[in-house]
């Protein structure tokens, strides 16, 4: 049993450090640093293995250096399968595993790396599983989660989707349509160019989106004023999806100009419980805790891991529950400080009767090492002290407020 309990806590430690790390949790964070690394590097060497004079110079090395980043992209993808059940705690162990495999991200992880060995086992298809290597690239876009300015990219590209997919339906038609046109002008004076629809569309492609290939053109005059006008067209329809794109940015950025700028804050204060086998707490999830209402769960600490607060997360014995309570919201603000003394604090070796404070503050406790003393008028404060502070003030009503 204790060895169950050892594995299940390493499964959970790997999760974390395979996943995104936190700025604390500097093995995960040199994980992360890693794995950007190796699929940097195994970029770079399958473009350097295009070269001929790479090739002949250090062939054998570009060869290894391929085998040990595919083997770690082998092994990433293994240790993702292993810890999938608490990427989704709520699945069931084979399910979850299903839900990472067929997912994106999981269906490019294994073939970054199967197409390399296949090939031992069907030596016949060696040519097809080596295209499929250039998914590997596709692993590039696992470092656009390791940063919020690149995730912008995915967040405006998905909040505008409708509006790319319906630009991009706009010049398939408008491709379609120009290239059977330019078939009708074009077929009897080019009848080797323009041999049928598909030549239009490759012609189309040309000034529809501006790339200018040259390889097909008109030669009559209707297909060449047809074609200055599809030209300029092609230029309004390039011109769509950048500034859906465009526009999205400015939103975006906009939001989060707003949501800094015009918010309103309000302090959140926290306490931490220390949970012991006696508690009641103790292997309860926490949708069981049943708090008052205007009480948040913040995070679960259980040693170095910082557990995210679902409703399905079951407390054990040794957690560190950190709770948090929005601000007092009343005709009375109601503020808590704590001031811990340091050795030339005024306050250090005087009684709490002398120190000069507010009529509305009142000291409501001190805490002197793992002792709480009881605040009274001739209690010496020393260095090291911790000083808990009370203070309440009145809010103006709206009609006290001049204006």
């Amino acid at each position: 049993m204790p060895n169950l309990k050892s594995l299940e806590s390493l499964r959970r430690r790997i999760c974390t450090i395979i996943d995104i790390g936190t700025a604390d949790d500097l093995i995960s964070r040199a994980y992360d640093i890693f794995y950007t690394l190796v699929i940097l590097v195994n970029l770079m060497v399958t473009i350097a293995y295009t070269f001929d004079e790479a090739e002949a110079a250090c062939g054998p090395l570009l060869l290894r250096i391929e085998a040990a980043t595919v083997a770690f992209f082998a092994v990433d993808c293994a240790l993702r399968i292993w810890t999938a059940k608490y990427h989704h705690p709520n699945l069931k162990e084979w399910k979850a595993v299903c839900r990472y495999i067929f997912s994106f991200s999981g269906i490019v992880d294994l073939l970054s790396f199967l197409p390399y060995y296949m090939p031992f086992f069907f030596p016949s298809g060696a040519v097809a599983f080596r295209m499929f290597r250039v998914v590997r690239i596709f692993r590039l876009f696992r470092i656009n989660a390791y940063y919020d300015s690149l995730n912008v990219i995915t967040q405006v590209l998905t909040s505008k989707a409708q509006q790319l997919l319906s630009s991009v339906f706009i010049i398939l038609v408008l491709m379609t349509a120009s290239s059977l046109c330019m078939y009708s002008l074009e077929h009897d004076a080019q009848p080797q160019v323009f041999s049928n629809a598909f030549s239009g569309i490759w012609w189309a492609v040309s000034p529809l989106l501006t790339v200018g290939y040259g390889d097909i053109y008109p030669i009559t005059t209707l297909g060449k004023i047809f074609g200055i006008l599809i030209t300029f067209l092609g230029v309004g329809m390039v011109a769509i999806p950048t500034g859906i794109i465009s526009a999205g940015f400015v939103d975006q950025y906009s939001r989060l100009k707003r949501i800094s700028e015009y918010g309103t804050e309000a302090d959140i204060h926290f306490i931490r419980i220390h949970l012991t086998p006696r508690d009641r707490w103790a292997n309860a999830p926490l949708r069981d805790l049943g708090l008052p209402e205007g009480v948040i769960i913040a995070a679960v600490q259980r040693g170095r891991d910082i557990i995210v607060p679902r409703g399905d997360v079951v407390l054990l014995p040794g957690d560190n529950l950190v709770l948090g309570a929005g601000v007092y919201e009343d005709d009375v603000r109601i503020q808590l400080k704590e001031i811990i003394l340091q050795t030339h604090h005024p306050w250090v070796g005087h009684p709490l009767r002398d120190l000069d404070i507010s009529r509305q503050t009142v000291i409501i406790m001190v805490r002197r090492r793992n002792r709480t003393l009881i605040p009274n008028g001739g209690l010496k404060l020393l260095a090291g002290d911790k000083v808990f502070l009370y203070t309440q003030s009145h809010l103006p009503h709206a009609q006290d407020i001049q204006i």
